[in-house]
């Protein structure tokens, strides 16, 4: 019997033994997960992140809530107020589709902003002449650097920097703007 109990303490041993081995696996399986969620969190704070770990490969899969079909305002926009260089864009755009999913007419009031909602209204005034006016913000833009506001021809010319090209503006929103539907930009 004395034979029996020393198989039995050695057959306990090597289990607790492979036990304490599975389990220091575990760890360093949940040791990788949790550095792969780590990572993921700083990466995005606002995404929702999975990931998974293969034992076999130690591959990570991860993924992402799907973003918004609209670029929001990155800021809260009641009283949102900024100054800036301003510049406009025509010719080259016009007839295209904007960020609205509408047809810039660069003989519109509308304008490109970076972040603010669109649609939206702001009003846009002229620093050196005073002159102001409000438009419709329904493109992003823009993407030269150090500039607040791209706005279309006609605007340009209300505020008397048509042919400069660039001025000097203070930019307010208004509001949001209701939705319009795409018509065919005019010659």
């Amino acid at each position: 019997m004395e034979g029996v109990l020393r198989i039995g303490r050695l057959g306990r041993i090597a289990q607790l033994t492979a036990l304490g081995a599975g389990c220091l696996a575990l760890a360093a399986c949940a040791g990788n997960v949790s550095n792969g969620n780590r990572a993921a969190r700083s990466n995005d704070a606002g995404a929702r992140t999975a990931v998974s770990t293969h034992t076999k490969t130690q591959r990570r899969t991860h993924t992402a809530r799907a973003a918004p079909a609209r670029k929001q305002a990155r800021h809260k926009t009641g009283g949102y107020s900024t100054v800036g260089t301003a510049s406009w864009y025509g010719p080259g755009f016009h007839g295209r589709t904007t960020a609205a999913g509408e047809t810039f007419n660069m003989h519109a009031l509308t304008a490109a902003h970076p972040t603010l909602p669109i649609p939206c209204t702001v009003r846009v005034t002229n620093l050196d002449n005073r002159r102001s006016v409000t438009v419709r913000v329904n493109d992003r833009g823009p993407y030269a650097g150090g500039r607040v506001i791209d706005l279309s021809a006609k605007a340009a010319k209300v505020l008397g920097f048509y042919d400069r090209g660039l001025a000097r503006v203070k930019v307010d929103y208004v509001g949001p703007a209701r939705q319009e539907a795409s018509a065919a930009a005019p010659e």
